[in-house]
């Protein structure tokens, strides 16, 4: 795994996912704890969006499944840890909100990659 993935994948997958924790912590002291996720939510989508088309230069749309599934494994690991366990939460922290988390964590560079990788191609010729 090259540099550049790897600051792709890890990386931004760890930048992300500390930028909606923070968000997370931040809400918890405005907004009732069942709707947090729900506000947190676009936020994320729109910063992962920026990054997904401003800082990740992917070549082929196999990277961006990489970041795809390294973004959705970090998101998974870290809340379980730093959420779930952290904060005693239990079975209490998943619902649909966190389950639509996943998801579009997942889906969106998977979406930006299938976009832009169309672009290229169509560029090319």
């Amino acid at each position: 795994m090259g540099r550049a993935l790897l600051r792709d994948a890890l990386g931004w997958g760890a930048i992300l996912w500390l930028i909606g924790y923070g968000l997370g912590i931040v809400f918890f002291f405005l907004v009732p704890p069942a709707v947090i996720g729900w506000v947190v939510m676009p936020v994320g989508v729109l910063v992962t969006l920026w990054v997904l088309i401003e800082k990740v230069k992917g070549p082929s749309f196999g990277r961006f499944a990489v970041v795809a599934v390294a973004w959705t494994a970090l998101a998974v690991i870290l809340d379980y840890l730093f959420i779930v366990k952290l904060f005693k939460t239990g079975g209490g922290y998943y619902k649909t909100d966190v389950y639509l988390y996943y998801a579009s964590t997942l889906l969106l560079p998977l979406a930006v990659g299938l976009l832009k990788t169309r672009h290229q191609a169509a560029q090319s010729q």
